[in-house]
């Protein structure tokens, strides 16, 4: 692949970043934000009376401006981002088309780099968590996220060198038990963080925790979908339609 089309990838990759991070703002702000809403009330009706801080940054324009900024820039960097690893996972994964290729490589990243981490450590809304265990649960966090993201890499190599002795199916089946059975070591052996207050709602921290993975799903999903409709378009162009047929001459 030339330097030409992995240009033309990068820039196609943060477009489709742009606009995933367009969907994820939708659903961030229809199912997140009511839930942070509720958070930070629930904080706010519990703490001293004497208590006063004022706001660096108001909740509206958090809610607004703050998040759409966000939400965008994290778009665009990480379609960058997933763009190079496209360049680099396509035609090594497999025999799939570019479209095919996006979506995998979508799914894959979504899984390693969010959900894994996230059932080890799900997120909790503003009110929820220690702000003297900060530093560490933030360590624990990306410290799950970079052994998950290493271990997938792992299994797909895993995969690859047994494809020839096991055949493709069961050399996929073997990278995915090898990478849930270490997942699982790391589950165990890695400390458990619960901070959540005794009297925080159970419905209003599940409806927090499934609005974030929503949003997390929407921006996968989403640049999945236009990533790979973009690059298909890019690398396998239709052929150009057939000239029309001659007309046949008209006898005198």
């Amino acid at each position: 692949m030339n330097s030409a089309t992995v240009r033309n990838l990068l820039v196609r990759g943060m477009l489709a970043g742009l606009a995933a991070g367009l969907l994820a703002l939708l659903v961030a702000y229809v199912l997140g934000e009511p839930s942070v809403d509720d958070a930070i009330g629930f904080e706010q009706s519990h703490a001293p009376a004497h208590t006063h801080e004022v706001e660096a940054v108001s909740r509206s324009l958090q809610s607004t401006a703050g998040l759409a900024t966000g939400v965008l820039v994290y778009g665009v960097a990480f379609g960058g981002i997933a763009a190079l690893a496209f360049c680099f996972a396509l035609g090594r994964v497999g025999r799939f088309a570019p479209r095919a290729t996006a979506l995998l490589l979508s799914g894959t990243a979504l899984l390693a780099v969010y959900v894994v981490p996230f059932l080890k450590y799900p997120a909790n809304p503003p009110s929820v968590g220690d702000a003297d265990t900060i530093d560490r649960r933030t360590t624990l966090y990306f410290l799950m996220m970079l052994l998950s993201v290493l271990l997938a890499v792992a299994a797909v190599i895993v995969g690859r060198r047994l494809a020839g002795r096991l055949g493709h199916w069961y050399a996929t089946v073997t990278g995915v038990a090898f990478f849930v059975l270490v997942i699982g070591v790391a589950f165990a052996f890695l400390p458990a963080v619960n901070e959540v207050p005794k009297d925080f709602p159970a419905t209003l921290l599940w409806r927090f925790r499934m609005s974030a993975l929503a949003i997390q799903v929407t921006l996968w999903a989403g640049f999945g979908l236009v990533f790979g409709e973009l690059a298909q378009r890019l690398l396998s162009p239709r052929p150009a339609t057939a000239p029309a047929a001659r007309a046949t001459p008209v006898p005198h």
